[in-house]
């Protein structure tokens, strides 16, 4: 199966570079040389367009930054859709709306294609070594084709159900990723004001009812100071947007999540738009004059689990 990338950002160019090592012949596209030359010198080819790439390969992905971006590089002329024919499979790991990626696959179903989407979970860290979580909703049976390239890009690979349903499941997750992560600021400021040690703090929560994958994570680039989670403040908030909307759609208004993202916009406001996300506790840091140093943490994630080859669950 010849597969096309597109998108070699944080997350898009570690998927790819997994399909890379694992032999997969393999065509990319992205706006940055740099980005496809580094690939490029790895063994992939490089197309001019999106188009040519669609019409060069059998699975074509995409894992772009916004939904906006995405529909250029589907609709525009000389983008993926053009250069669809039957029976490809174009496949959106990007986070984006329910909605939308049933508009587009439409378009793609229209072609003879087949549409699926496949956000991914579990940070860069883990789609470096092809170790992340894949949701993925579509047609069962196209969703089987392409299962060995999923099991190469990501360890834990779930069908979802219909065309939408993987997109509707990573925007719950991001927000409840978001969730913990502000709460995680609140929980450090008051462990810092009453003098507990921070290692051992670190570790009580990781062994508590008050765990989460967030704390494991994040917590340590907070506590090392780098705060580097290779995930930004746009990013957050444009996830967080999307499942603001996602609620307003099914008449469902919420309390959490609009307050949650306000704490965002405000880390934003203070830190920019390029700022990790993880950053959003550093508001704490600077109201109460504090600091969450600790030694012995790592000041960026490193996977240190074997990359194993993955499995539908």
């Amino acid at each position: 199966m010849k597969i096309g990338f597109i998108g070699l950002g944080n997350v898009g160019g570690k998927l790819a570079a997994s399909l890379l090592r694992n032999k997969f012949d393999l065509t990319v596209r992205d706006i940055e040389t740099k980005l496809t030359n580094d690939l490029k010198n790895k063994g992939a080819k490089v197309s001019n367009s999106a188009k040519e790439l669609a019409e060069q390969t059998d699975l074509i992905i995409t894992c772009l930054p916004s939904t906006k971006i995405c529909a250029e590089v589907m609709e525009s002329p000389e983008g993926v859709i053009n250069g669809l024919s039957k029976n490809k499979i174009w496949l959106e790991m990007s986070t984006t709306d329910e909605s939308e990626v049933k508009r587009l696959g439409k378009l793609v179903m229209d072609k003879k294609a087949i549409p699926l989407d496949g956000p991914v979970s579990g940070g860069c860290h883990r789609a470096a070594t092809g170790n992340i979580a894949i949701f993925v909703g579509g047609e069962r049976n196209s969703f089987k084709k392409i299962l060995p390239v999923l099991t190469t890009m990501g360890r834990k690979i779930l069908h979802t159900g219909e065309l939408g349903s993987a997109s509707v499941l990573k925007v719950i997750t991001n927000y409840l990723a978001s969730v913990h992560l502000a709460a995680l600021g609140e929980a450090w400021t008051v462990a810092k004001k009453s003098k507990l040690n921070l290692n051992k703090t670190y570790k009580g929560i990781a062994v508590s009812s008050g765990n989460s994958f967030v704390h494991e994570t994040e917590s340590q680039v907070i506590l090392n100071g780098s705060y580097n989670i290779n995930f930004t403040m746009d990013l957050v908030q444009k996830d967080m947007n999307l499942f603001n909307e996602l609620s307003k759609k099914l008449n469902t208004p919420l309390e959490i999540s609009p307050f949650i993202l306000d704490i965002f916009k405000d880390a934003q406001k203070k830190y920019g738009p390029r700022a990790w996300s993880s950053m959003v506790v550093k508001r704490l840091e600077d109201k109460f004059d504090l600091d969450f140093r600790s030694n012995g943490f790592p000041d960026e994630l490193v996977d240190d689990e074997k990359e194993e080859k993955g499995y539908e669950i």
